[in-house]
């Protein structure tokens, strides 16, 4: 296993930038079953390992959406801030949950985000034309997505694009580029967490980060040539998700007393 492990690191990363260069979300839900099942990684080392990938992967598109136009300053640094101290807080409660326990609650996330991305379509509206900003809802907002981001070790587009179009009334195409300044920064911050207790595999992420951004190239290229299929894609990878997810409860569930 030790003799394939940067294949399979680099292979799993690739699946992952595939995923979210061809519907543009989703794929940094399956960072960690992917470390955990096939590289092999320890349930906390995969969680660290997976958030300093997702956060490289995330800040390198905002870098694209940033020369676009498609940031909105203000609202992605006040949401990328509060929630890297939510993140903090949630990365060092999970670092003390029992690993099986974890992976359970991970799971029972995961489905949630299935049900989301059957629930998307292919491209959302715009958020409300309204230049009223309602900024006091960025902080618990913010503070919530950090949080939950910290203690799963995930990116969290998946809830930061709709709480940044809730809060602030942006439009989805500016929540989308904004949201990646955040997902780099509660997932720096969660690695960061997990680096200092010797939780993060730094060749393992390496290579995962590049097989992410082969295959995110990838994904870009296909997804020009798919996009009215957009809709179809998003409800595969859902049943994918919801496979790992049932998976993911079949072997932890014994963290809770529970025969599955």
């Amino acid at each position: 296993m030790m003799v394939l492990q940067p294949a399979l690191a680099v292979a799993s990363g690739g699946l992952v930038g595939f995923t979210l260069g061809l519907i543009g979300g989703g794929g940094s839900i399956m960072a960690t079953p992917l470390l955990l099942y096939v590289v092999g990684l320890p349930p906390h080392a995969a969680i660290g390992t997976g958030a300093l990938a997702v956060s490289f992967n995330a800040f390198a598109n905002f870098a694209s959406h940033a020369r676009a136009g498609n940031v909105r300053w203000r609202d992605a640094g006040l949401f990328a801030v509060i929630g890297a101290g939510g993140a903090a807080i949630g990365s060092w409660i999970g670092k003390d949950v029992d690993g099986q326990r974890l992976l359970f609650l991970f799971a029972l996330l995961m489905m949630v985000v299935g049900v989301l991305m059957l629930r998307r379509g292919g491209d959302a509206a715009p958020g409300d034309q309204e230049e009223a900003r309602r900024l006091p809802l960025v902080i618990p907002a913010a503070a919530c997505v950090g949080l939950l981001s910290g203690f799963f070790g995930i990116g969290g587009g998946f809830l930061i694009v709709p709480g940044l179009i809730f809060s602030t009334g942006m439009p989805m195409l500016d929540a989308v580029g904004s949201s990646l300044l955040a997902v780099g920064a509660l997932g720096l911050t969660t690695a960061t967490n997990y680096a200092v207790s010797g939780l993060v595999d730094w060749p393992i992420a390496v290579e995962y980060i590049a097989g992410g951004l082969a295959g995110g190239y990838l994904g870009m290229q296909l997804a020009c040539r798919l996009a009215t299929r957009k809709a179809a894609l998003n409800r595969i990878f859902a049943g994918l998700v919801f496979v790992v997810a049932l998976y993911m409860l079949y072997r932890n569930a014994a963290a809770f007393g529970l025969a599955l």
